[in-house]
């Protein structure tokens, strides 16, 4: 969805592997899901804001064991800069990535979830 966007794709298939890669090459914005394997969403975002404090992340879930506007509102406590419930439109998906990242360019935008969500994504020069 990002591609098309102009946005390059590199994943990340769970938490840890998302942490993994962003200490090896941290990024300015981060897309997680809530619900993983290994490492769920909030404990990437808890870990990757403590990593770096001024870190965007936008957060998204579809529900799972509670509803997904809980996990969400969850998600903004432990640091989420937005929060997406799924399902979600490529429109919004975009334009929450364009209205935190502003002109920035070359940027990674580690995005940790299962293999059904695009994976890290990193803007086009």
């Amino acid at each position: 969805m990002l591609e098309r966007a102009g946005f390059e794709v590199d994943l990340a298939s769970n938490g840890n592997e998302g942490i993994d890669l962003f200490r090896k090459s941290p990024s300015d914005l981060v897309i997680t899901d809530i619900i993983m394997p290994e490492k769920e969403g909030l404990e990437t975002i808890r870990e990757m804001k403590r990593m770096q404090p001024q870190l965007k992340i936008i957060a998204m879930s579809g529900g799972g064991e509670i509803s997904a506007e809980h996990y969400l509102e969850m998600a903004k406590i432990f640091g989420a800069s937005r929060i997406i419930e799924k399902p979600f439109t490529q429109k919004t998906m975009v334009s929450t990535v364009k209205e935190l990242m502003g002109d920035t360019a070359e940027k990674n935008f580690p995005f940790p979830g299962n293999d059904k969500n695009p994976g890290l994504e990193k803007e086009k020069s």
